[in-house]
């Protein structure tokens, strides 16, 4: 089951890095909450598209491979993991619960389903 969801975030995170990178504009004004960062910056939108598209490449093959490839999806989880606690800093300091609530299932949720991902089996060896 981990790796099917491993799966699926790699390919919905991998859709948004291609995004980011190769229509960066549109990705800038499509996201919601982006624009009320600053100013469209394509470097800055295509260097986090990079990250992100990183991050997918680990976890989908995590997806692939499982147990070999956990480091990857432990440095996948990290970025997902240091990338929500931007936003939580960053929510604490303009529209709280509005930003949170708004950030929940592009940021928030990906990073929580990462931690559960990487997380080491039980000690009865099957998968949780």
């Amino acid at each position: 089951m981990k790796r099917a969801i491993a799966g699926l975030l790699a390919l919905l995170l991998g859709v948004n890095a291609l995004a980011q990178l190769f229509a960066s504009l549109w990705w800038y004004g499509a996201v919601p909450g982006v624009t009320e960062t600053g100013p469209f910056n394509p470097h800055f939108v295509q260097d986090i598209g990079a990250a992100y598209l990183v991050t997918a490449l680990g976890l989908a093959w995590f997806a692939w491979k499982g147990g070999p490839a956990w480091p990857a999806l432990v440095a996948a989880s990290a970025f997902l993991v240091l990338h929500a606690a931007i936003h939580l800093v960053a929510a604490a300091h303009h529209h709280g619960l509005h930003d949170l609530m708004r950030d929940l299932p592009g940021v928030f949720l990906p990073a929580l389903l990462s931690l559960w991902l990487a997380a080491p089996p039980r000690r009865n060896g099957r998968e949780a």
